[in-house]
């Protein structure tokens, strides 16, 4: 006959185990909510290794409807390149790793701009990697046994990295451009992933991560705000703040910037940035901040530098955008711009000096 002591300890033991699963439980719920309500920009951020500071959006699927454009894997290279130069007059696709390669991928690779559904290039100070979001009815499988007949060495696992090296991408491009990034590349068949980069630890690591949820608040921020960009430039604090600062103008330009900035009221540093082409043709400014108050504050001081002049670019920020609603919400700074014609706004502004970016 058991002991009543005994008898205890095991009730005491269910019920913590009970409440470990509970627990894990919730966990996995508010994960699964999280995921459900993300956007596809929002997914991939979090899926880009910890450490990475710079992203580059574009979302081919948009694109392609935005462009009207047929293409798809059966289309030719020729076909191919015509939609993208058709994506570069509209200031689409300045930021994605796939363009220079575009024709060699759509003949031997098995994928393309013209059949992924979107991309982003993260980019952190110790490499990169290029991640795809594939349709649900692509067949990883399919795309694997291509890598093997270009010459990839095959990893022992299905989340393995395929090994390929400067060599092999000489001879794949040998009639062509084969950009680097394509030296290693791995497949989440689950997520529907394909995951391409010029380091295969790096790539490594970026696989392994792929279930944590990378990405600083003032990341998750902006990225949030700018909803489903056609194509988008997405920065943590630091780096937005190195690369778009007046710092890089020349000492007139960051004379001028600095009287337009303390007339203006002040600037406080950015937790995050992000400029995303819309849909409808606009543009939406992000910017994250400490806190409400610095996101109120910097609505009104930012908004008078995106009026004005822009030394570093010059002329004024009036002769390539047209200046909508700004409107700061909890801690982020929305501003809605109308390019000016015949203007590359996006490409523009994703590189530094940016007055109303500034730090």
């Amino acid at each position: 006959m058991a002991q009543p002591w005994r008898r205890r300890l095991t009730v005491v033991a269910g019920a913590a185990l009970v409440l470990v699963l509970l627990a894990a439980a919730a966990v996995v719920g508010v994960r699964w909510w999280q995921d459900r309500h993300r956007t596809d920009l929002e997914r991939a951020v979090a899926y880009a290794p910890t450490g990475t500071v710079r992203f580059s959006w574009t979302d081919w699927s948009a694109v392609r409807s935005e462009l009207r454009s047929e293409v798809d894997e059966d289309s030719s290279p020729e076909e191919v390149e015509s939609f993208l130069s058709d994506g570069y007059d509209a200031d689409l696709t300045s930021g994605s790793a796939m363009v220079e390669s575009a024709s060699l991928l759509q003949e031997k690779y098995g994928f393309s701009p013209a059949d992924v559904a979107w991309e982003l290039l993260g980019q952190s100070p110790t490499g990169s990697v290029m991640i795809l979001g594939l349709p649900d009815d692509f067949d990883t499988d399919e795309l694997g046994d291509t890598f093997a007949s270009l010459g990839y060495d095959q990893p022992d696992d299905d989340t393995g990295v395929w090994s390929g090296g400067e060599e092999l991408l000489a001879r794949i491009g040998a009639d062509g451009t084969l950009s680097p990034q394509f030296q290693y590349l791995a497949i989440d068949a689950d997520r529907h992933l394909l995951l391409a980069s010029d380091s295969a630890p790096y790539l490594r690591g970026a696989v392994g991560g792929l279930e944590d949820d990378h990405g600083t608040e003032g990341l998750r921020d902006v990225a949030a705000a700018i909803g489903d960009p056609l194509s988008a430039a997405v920065y943590d604090g630091g780096f937005a703040c190195k690369s778009l600062a007046m710092a890089q103008a020349d000492e007139d330009d960051q004379s001028t910037a600095e009287q337009l900035v303390t007339a203006a009221g002040g600037v406080d540093p950015l937790a995050g940035f992000a400029l995303a082409a819309e849909p409808d043709g606009e543009l939406l400014v992000a910017l994250s901040f400490e806190n409400d108050d610095q996101a109120r504050h910097n609505a009104d001081t930012r908004a008078r530098l995106a009026a004005g002049p822009a030394p570093g670019q010059g002329g004024d920020f009036a002769d390539r955008f047209d200046l909508g609603k700004v409107a700061a919400d909890g801690r982020v700074v929305t501003m809605r711009l109308t390019p000016v014609e015949g203007s590359a706004v996006l490409s523009d502004l994703s590189n530094g000096p940016v007055l109303f970016a500034t730090c």
